[in-house]
């Protein structure tokens, strides 16, 4: 069974930085487009950056481009996001998603539902 989950969200002070990552297992990452997204409640789910896994080309919302930075790891069968300088407005719950066999171009990464994966989520929060 395909399975994402998210890892390495907390508390942190604004500044400061955290590392998520997205364990895959029941298939290996492959050419697929993969995402971050991220919510707050009673709010849509935004993407906050995306990979195409076959080229590694990456894709970054504009609010986040500059500080956070998407990354893969197929020996691992991981997809990281490493969150520099954060803000208190970047506090939510961060998902991971994916889309196998196919690129961020062509799948887009803009929409949730475009995606056949979800993780369960792991929240971020950032004080002041």
């Amino acid at each position: 069974q395909e399975q994402l989950v998210e890892s390495g969200g907390g508390s942190v002070q604004s500044g400061g930085s955290l590392r998520l990552t997205c364990a895959v297992s029941g298939y290996s990452i492959g050419s697929d487009c993969m995402a971050w997204y991220r919510q707050i409640p009673g709010k849509p789910y935004d993407g906050v950056a995306a990979i195409y896994t076959g080229r590694g080309s990456t894709y970054y919302d504009y609010s986040v481009k500059g500080r956070f930075i998407i990354s893969q790891d197929k020996a691992k069968n991981t997809i990281a996001l490493q969150m520099n300088d954060l803000k208190p407005e970047d506090s939510a719950m961060y998902y991971c998603v994916a889309e196998p066999a196919i690129s961020c171009v062509a799948n887009g990464w803009s929409e949730w539902n475009r995606f056949r994966y979800h993780g369960q989520g792991t929240q971020v929060t950032v004080s002041l």
